[in-house]
């Protein structure tokens, strides 16, 4: 078996994982409503200012705010009222001194006016002026042509992924297709002479693929485009011709079972005959996941997964998921590292083993107030573990455990 002699820390994998070129391949153009989640090819500069306009941010009277200086509710200021303002179209008078605009949320200011006062602070005497009882300085209340993006600003770089107020940006901007990278395609090859797929009636002594359908979801919510290869023997020769046709059709490719150390210990030895520089890694000092395999094959990334499905989970989140963004293209990890995390503390002791990085299924609860982690405990070969846990907590190498009560960093599941 896989023992702990010979494994390396989760830090020495992720370096590892990091050291090597991931090629991006290649672009798409794609439409604003199609972007979100891509992750851009190109810098993106603003060609216009935005607003184009300056404009009102309230309901009220465009004015010059030197007429409302000193203006309170026991010593007015009073305004004659010589225009209206109408959304969507550009004024075609000037407002000037003592005069003031009717003016919506909105409405481009006119010409002479620096400010807008607020209707609550004014009392209309007639259709004609109004009282102001509250001074305004100079801007309040407006926004200025380009206060909000110039021309030629850089709005986002090459490699930021698109998120859905992105997307508004753009529109905003007149931007209505950008250029991203291709989503990467990952190969899953499943293997187990056990695995049948999940249709259809079992066998005793066999399970249904799980691991496929859990990572091309993984893949998918991850920024990938999964291709699902099929379930292949324990067989030196199938599993070479499995994981040669898919290098050839994918830009990555995962392999699920097959990479503990045993009768059924092909994978490595299969990734190492392919090309080079063949397996990079073999066992990691983690629980779930320490069977993990890291290889290259002729410049494409190739993991082996352990077979259960928790380990599988758990494997990916930590290995698979740093490799995958490369690959998309993404330059921003360093913020979504830390995306999707919550502090709680942790209901009951946990016990764990220097040198090896824990991975605990949790589920939130709230109790008295307080966010609580509730440990799912359960062996890796069970899958309702999975689903019953809100996301997962980490015990570090350099940990014996954590004790109740303690403050504990959740790594929320992304739905």
């Amino acid at each position: 078996m896989l023992g702990r002699v010979g494994l390396i820390s989760v830090a020495a994998a992720k370096e590892l994982i990091n050291s090597v070129h991931y090629a991006v391949t290649g672009v798409d153009t794609v439409r604003l409503e199609n972007s979100v989640g891509r992750v851009l090819a190109s810098d993106i500069k603003s060609n216009e200012d935005l607003p184009a306009f300056s404009r009102s941010t309230m309901d009220g009277y465009a004015l010059r705010s030197s007429d409302t200086f000193g203006a309170t509710e026991s010593v007015p200021a009073y305004l004659n009222v010589k225009h209206e303002v109408f959304m969507g179209k550009m004024p075609d008078f000037k407002v000037n001194t003592g005069e003031s605009a009717k003016i919506p949320t909105g409405g481009m200011l006119p010409d002479g006016a620096d400010s807008v006062l607020m209707l609550e602070h004014t009392q209309k005497l007639n259709d004609d002026m109004i009282e102001v009882v509250r001074a305004v300085a100079p801007k309040d209340n407006t926004v200025s042509r380009g206060e909000d993006v110039k021309t030629g600003e850089l709005i986002f770089k090459k490699g930021h992924q698109l998120r859905p107020q992105d997307a508004g940006v753009l529109a905003a901007l007149g931007i209505s297709k950008v250029t991203v990278f291709k989503l990467p395609k990952v190969a899953i090859i499943s293997t187990g002479d056990e695995i049948v797929p999940p249709e259809g009636n079992i066998n005793p002594g066999q399970v249904r693929d799980i691991n496929a359908y859990t990572l091309a979801a993984l893949v998918k919510v991850n920024g990938g485009e999964s291709l699902i290869m099929g379930i292949y023997r324990d067989d030196f020769d199938t599993m070479s011709e499995a994981l040669s046709k898919s290098l050839n059709s994918s830009d990555m490719v995962l392999l699920t079972g097959g990479s503990s150390v045993g009768t059924m210990d092909l994978t490595p030895k299969i990734i190492n005959s392919l090309g080079l520089p063949g397996v990079i890694f073999h066992g990691v000092a983690i629980k779930p996941g320490k069977p993990t395999i890291f290889g290259v094959v002729n410049e494409k990334p190739v993991f082996g997964l352990p077979g259960h499905p928790s380990a599988v989970m758990v494997a990916f989140d930590v290995f698979v998921k740093g490799a995958l963004r490369k690959l998309s293209g993404l330059t921003e990890d360093s913020v979504s590292e830390y995306a999707g995390r919550i502090r709680a503390h942790i209901a009951k002791n946990i016990s764990s083993m220097p040198g090896r990085e824990d991975h605990i299924w949790v589920k939130v609860e709230t109790r008295d107030g307080k966010l609580w982690a509730i440990p799912i405990l359960g062996k890796s070969g069970l899958i309702n573990t999975m689903v019953k846990a809100d996301g997962f907590i980490v015990i570090g190498a350099d940990k014996r455990g954590i004790s109740e009560g303690d403050f504990v960093d959740v790594r929320l599941f992304q739905r």
